[in-house]
């Protein structure tokens, strides 16, 4: 059994801090194989640097997803191209740098294929995620028995075709971006574990993330008043998913939400 975490939206230096300081312990106590983690809004709630991912990748997290932010952060352009743990999402155009998969080693050498897509549904028009994940599935990773998928998308209806589309052929769809965690997680019938948003890893007490006077003022102004991280509680919303190895399928799913102490 591989059991793998995926911790949602990473969101500023009280999400970094979550990550730091609760990950260890959560290694030990789910006996984790596997931590995948979307970091596309570590740096100040929008976007990722090459520092702050390389703070992560120290801290344990095993592989880094992003998403539409990911282009945010200029110095991010180098280590997308040289380090392998660092995905943007595989539907960009071919000459995008970086890529949108990874063969990952879990604990004890075990292999993981980790995709990384992003919607199209009110978001921009990318290649078509669909036929992407086909081409991950009888390319790169080919042969690979258990496979997770981060659906970086806005809508919760994409996400879910998603999960569909894939059931059966990967061991996980979990949705990310919207920062608000659902509570629709389960094993679909073809054996792949599905959630459509994980959640947010930061400020509990916050509009997505963001200081909320700010954000509701510029909601009744109409005003590009410029957004702030928000202060306060935080904690860890994760997905804790359990593979079968010998076949990919799920054999459970779980939400896991982390105060930070």
């Amino acid at each position: 059994m591989l059991n793998i975490l995926f911790i949602g939206d990473v969101f500023g230096s009280s999400g970094r801090k979550c990550v730091q300081t609760l990950l260890p312990g959560l290694k030990e106590r789910l006996d984790l194989h596997l931590v995948v983690a979307n970091a596309e809004n570590a740096a100040g709630g929008l976007g990722l640097n090459a520092r702050l991912a390389a703070e992560l990748l120290e801290a344990g997290v095993n592989i880094l997803t992003t998403g539409n932010h990911v282009w945010k952060k200029h110095d991010l352009k180098p280590m997308l191209e040289s380090e392998p743990r660092l995905l943007r999402p595989a539907n960009y155009p071919p000459d995008a740098p970086g890529r949108g998969w990874a063969l990952a080693e879990a604990r004890g050498g075990r292999r993981v294929g980790v995709i990384n897509l992003e919607g199209r549904v009110f978001m921009s028009p990318l290649e078509d995620p669909f036929r992407v994940a086909d081409e991950m599935l009888v390319g790169p990773l080919r042969g690979c028995t258990c496979v997770v998928v981060d659906m970086h998308a806005e809508a919760s209806s994409e996400k879910q075709a998603m999960g569909w589309y894939l059931d059966g052929r990967v061991g996980a769809v979990l949705g990310t971006h919207t920062h608000v965690p659902t509570a629709d997680e389960r094993i679909l019938p073809g054996g792949t574990a599905y959630q459509t948003d994980v959640g947010l890893t930061g400020p509990t007490e916050s509009v997505i993330g963001m200081d909320i006077k700010t954000a509701t003022f510029r909601m009744r102004s109409l005003r590009p008043l410029p957004f702030k991280v928000a202060s306060g509680p935080t904690a860890m919303n994760a997905t804790l998913v359990s593979l079968d190895e010998a076949t990919g399928k799920a054999l459970s799913i779980q939400r896991i939400v982390e105060p930070l102490p």
